[in-house]
This record gives structure tokens, C-alpha cells and sequence, in this order.
């Protein structure tokens, strides 16, 4: 399971460090691709059961075939160097406006998202407004 909150930065080759604490998780590689205003990166296992559950939703015409197209036809295999960097290819970097300033890694759960810092506070801004009013009003506690 992928939690927490880390602050990171692109270097000049476009590569993100791994924080420790989901390296091993992806030692042997894992799948990059665009998802909700960030980029997600899940384990092959974890990206199999997501495409699976999306190709579930197509059988079931419940979603349109060019979503799981725009899924796999951007998605990009990614493996963590000795030091645990990963390289972002750049037309995903520009999908979600990663330039080279800062960047937060978050865990949510079964795969990681990398988000623009400024799209990232106000995501997280609305993230604790709705988990708030879903304690509140949900019986949730």
C-alpha cells in the first residue's frame, strides 16, 4: 500500500528520486501514466488489475473504447535506476504541467501520483474539505 506525502523536484533530465519508502515496492519496474490532473505510477500488478477493471467496464459497454486507448497509448514502462530515480518522459511531464519545479509524490494506495505542487495544494485543499464533510455527515467515525 502506497501512503504519504513527499516533496521532490525533476532534475535537468527530467528523472524523480523514489522515496525509500516505495522503492521496493517497484524495484522491478511499474507503469507510468496520466490520471486525473497528475501522473500515476502503479506496480505491473497493480496497472494489470486497473486496465483489467477498465476492459470489465468496456465488455460491459459501461465505458468508451478509447478510454482504455488513451489509457495504454500513454502509458510509459518506467524502471528505477541504482539510485532510485525514474525518468518522466517528457510528453507525459507536459501533460501535467511538471516543468522542472516542484513536484509531490503522493501514495494513494495501490499506486502513486506525481502532481504539479501548486495543482497539488489545491487538490489536497479540496481532498480535506470532502474528507471532512464525510466524517461529518457520513457517519464514517
Amino acid at each position: 500500500m502506497f501512503v504519504g506525502t513527499f516533496e521532490h523536484s525533476l532534475d535537468d533530465k527530467g528523472r524523480v528520486v523514489l522515496p525509500t519508502t516505495f522503492r521496493s515496492r517497484l524495484a522491478e519496474g511499474g507503469f507510468l501514466t496520466p490520471y486525473q490532473n497528475c501522473l500515476a505510477l502503479w506496480t505491473p500488478k497493480d496497472f494489470e488489475d486497473f486496465v483489467e477493471r477498465l476492459r470489465d467496464k468496456l465488455r460491459h459497454q459501461e465505458a468508451a473504447p478509447n478510454a482504455l486507448r488513451a489509457l495504454v497509448a500513454n502509458a510509459a514502462e518506467i524502471k528505477p535506476d541504482a539510485q532510485g530515480r525514474i525518468a518522466v518522459p517528457p510528453r507525459l511531464r507536459a501533460s501535467v504541467g511538471l516543468d522542472g519545479g516542484a513536484i509531490v509524490l503522493t501514495g494513494a494506495l495501490d499506486h502513486i501520483e506525481m502532481w504539479n505542487a501548486e495543482r497539488w495544494n489545491e487538490a489536497s485543499a479540496a481532498g480535506e474539505a470532502s474528507l471532512a464533510d464525510a466524517v461529518a455527515n457520513l457517519g464514517i467515525f
